[in-house]
C-alpha cells in the first residue's frame, strides 16, 4: 500500500469556476480518510483528481514516491495502480462474477492459471467464497456490491479510492457492509479514501474525516475531533446540525435578541450549540415551544422555536409532544468570532 501526499492542489475549470482551491492532504499509509461535505464542496472533485480523471491546474499528487499529477503532468488512471468503486457497480452482465473480478488482470496479460488464483482469493476476501461462475443478475445488491470490491482489489492496488460505493444499498445491509467493510481494509492494510454524503457513514468508518467547503478544506480530524471541536460554525452545523445565532459577547455573555449564554469570548460572532448540548429541563433560561419531534432509538430529534430561533435538541427519555411549552438550558457551545 501507498501514503497519497496532495500539495497546494488547486482546479479552476475553463470558465473560472474553482472547484478546489489549495487543498493539502496527506494520508498515511494504511490509512481510512473520508472526505464529506455538502454538495458543490469539491470532495467527489478531489476524489476523482487524484483518481486520474481530472487534471490539477496547481499543485500536485504524489503517490508513494511517485508523482502522479501536477501542472506539467497528470498520469492516466490506468498507470496509478489505484482501485476504484463507485456507486453503481457496473458489472457486465455478459461477464461471470469471475471475469468481471478478472478483468483487470486480463488487461494487465496476467496468465490465465494466475488469474484464476487471484480472482479465488479476493472472491474470498470479500465473502464470497466459490462464486466465480455465477451469473451477476442472480446475485443481490449487496453481493454485487462486493464484487465491484473484488474488482477493485484484485490487482493489488496502491490505494483504494471509494465513491459513494455504499449509497445505492439499503438499509440494513448497508450498516453490516460498513462493517464488513472496516473490517477488511484494517485486515489488509489498505490506503482508503472515501466519499459519502452520509456523516454517520463517515464518522463510523474514517481514521480521520475531512471536512470540505466550497473547495477548500474547513477541518480535518479524528472522528471524535470535528465532532466535539468543530473549528467552524460551518463545521459544527453540517455534522452535528448544531444550531447558529448571530450575535455579540460582552463581558462574559452571548446577546442575541432576547437569548442570552454565557461566554468566555468577546466580539461579534455566530455562537453554535450542538443538540447533545442543550436540555429541556423544568427550570430552563431560555423558553420556548416544541414545533418538531421525531422519535429515534437512542434520542430524539426535538426542534424548539424560542422567539426567531429554533433549537434542535438531542432528547433521551420521554419525548414532549409538538405544541408542548418547555424550558431549555445550555450546557456548553461554541463561539466562532467574525
Amino acid at each position: 500500500m501507498s501514503a497519497i501526499t496532495i500539495e497546494h492542489l488547486g482546479l479552476r475549470y475553463p470558465d473560472g469556476t474553482v472547484g478546489l482551491d489549495g487543498i493539502d492532504l496527506a494520508v498515511a499509509d494504511g490509512e481510512f480518510v473520508a472526505l464529506v461535505g455538502p454538495s458543490g464542496s469539491g470532495k467527489t472533485t478531489l476524489l476523482r483528481t487524484v483518481a486520474g480523471f481530472l487534471k490539477p491546474t496547481s499543485g500536485s499528487i504524489s503517490i508513494g514516491a511517485d508523482v502522479v499529477a501536477s501542472e506539467r503532468l497528470s498520469t492516466p488512471p490506468e498507470s496509478r495502480k489505484l482501485g476504484m468503486v463507485f456507486q453503481q457497480h457496473a458489472l457486465w452482465p455478459h461477464r461471470t462474477v469471475g471475469r468481471n473480478v478478472s478483468y483487470p488482470l486480463e488487461l494487465a496479460k496476467v496468465s490465465k492459471a494466475e488469474r484464476a488464483t487471484k480472482v479465488a482469493d479476493v472472491l474470498d476476501l470479500v465473502g464470497l467464497p466459490g462464486l466465480e461462475k455465477r451469473d451477476p443478475a442472480t446475485l443481490s445488491g449487496g453481493q454485487r456490491q462486493r464484487v465491484a470490491l473484488a474488482r477493485a482489489l484484485v490487482s493489488s492496488p496502491r490505494a483504494l479510492l471509494l465513491d459513494e460505493a455504499l449509497s445505492a444499498l439499503d438499509e440494513p445491509l448497508r450498516d453490516r457492509l460498513r462493517l464488513e467493510l472496516r473490517s477488511l481494509t484494517r485486515a489488509a492494510g489498505l490506503t482508503v479514501v472515501h466519499v459519502t454524503h452520509d456523516r454517520t457513514e463517515a464518522l463510523a468508518l474514517a481514521d480521520r474525516v475531512v471536512v470540505l467547503d466550497q473547495g477548500t478544506i474547513a477541518q480535518i480530524g479524528t472522528p471524535e475531533d470535528v465532532v466535539r471541536a468543530p473549528k467552524s460554525a460551518f463545521v459544527a452545523r453540517f455534522l452535528s446540525d448544531a444550531t447558529l445565532v448571530d450575535g455579540t459577547v460582552a463581558h462574559g455573555t452571548f446577546t442575541s435578541g432576547s437569548l442570552t449564554v454565557a461566554s468566555d469570548s468577546s466580539g461579534p460572532g455566530t455562537l453554535a450549540v450542538l443538540p447533545t448540548d442543550i436540555e429541556i429541563v423544568p427550570d430552563g433560561d431560555i423558553s420556548g415551544t416544541v414545533t418538531s419531534s421525531l422519535f429515534g432509538r437512542d434520542a430524539s430529534d426535538v426542534l424548539v422555536r424560542s422567539g426567531d430561533v429554533d433549537f434542535r435538541c438531542s432528547v433521551r427519555g420521554p419525548r414532549p409532544q409538538v405544541g408542548d411549552a418547555v424550558t431549555l438550558t445550555v450546557r456548553r457551545s461554541f463561539f466562532y468570532a467574525h
